[in-house]
């Protein structure tokens, strides 16, 4: 059994809604069919990269649980693009995320639905097509993404308390020698 800190609880509970309304926001924006392009023929590229059409591309949407963490969905017809702003309240948090990010992009193969590269203001960035959606089950796309968002900041939490207690042990060193 985990024992929850009254902090940790409070994160989760905080953390919950935002993380509903993401879940309930992919599964409305997750519709999308095979569309040609009305530009190119023979042509189904994603539209809410291309921007080739305006009328097949909805408004974009934000959901924020403030100003350091946010997710921008941005639905078309064929495709949907998720990009994610992760919580960095420090310049160890930047450069983890940084890091950690990147390693995840440099495979993102291995993601299938994972951008090899954010779009400018966030850290991370899925771009689902309706091809996806013809070999993976929506609600675990959804539960993919929801779970990724979970994990990561845990991920980069546990590695800033790594980074903290080997800094410790090399000043704890480093001081020794001059006690001596």
């Amino acid at each position: 059994s985990h024992h929850f800190g009254s902090r940790e609880l409070s994160m989760a509970a905080t953390l919950a809604p935002y993380l509903n309304c993401i879940r309930a926001t992919l599964d409305a924006a997750l519709c999308v069919t095979n569309f040609g392009s009305q530009v190119v023929e023979r042509h189904n590229k994603p539209e809410v990269e291309a921007r080739w059409s305006k009328e097949v591309v909805l408004n974009p949407i934000l959901i924020a649980r403030n100003e350091k963490e946010q997710c921008l969905i941005e639905t078309s017809v064929n495709s949907v693009r998720v990009s994610i702003k992760i919580k960095q309240t420090d310049e160890m948090d930047v450069l983890l995320t940084k890091k950690f990010t990147s390693f995840l992009m440099r495979r993102a193969d291995s993601f299938i639905v994972l951008r090899r590269k954010p779009i400018e203001g966030y850290d991370i960035s899925f771009l689902i097509t309706n091809f996806h959606l013809e070999f993976l089950k929506k609600d675990k796309l959804i539960d993919f993404i929801i779970g990724f968002m979970e994990d990561v900041d845990r991920e980069i939490s546990a590695l800033k308390i790594s980074m903290n207690a080997r800094g410790r042990i090399v000043a704890f060193n480093f001081l020794k020698n001059f006690t001596q």
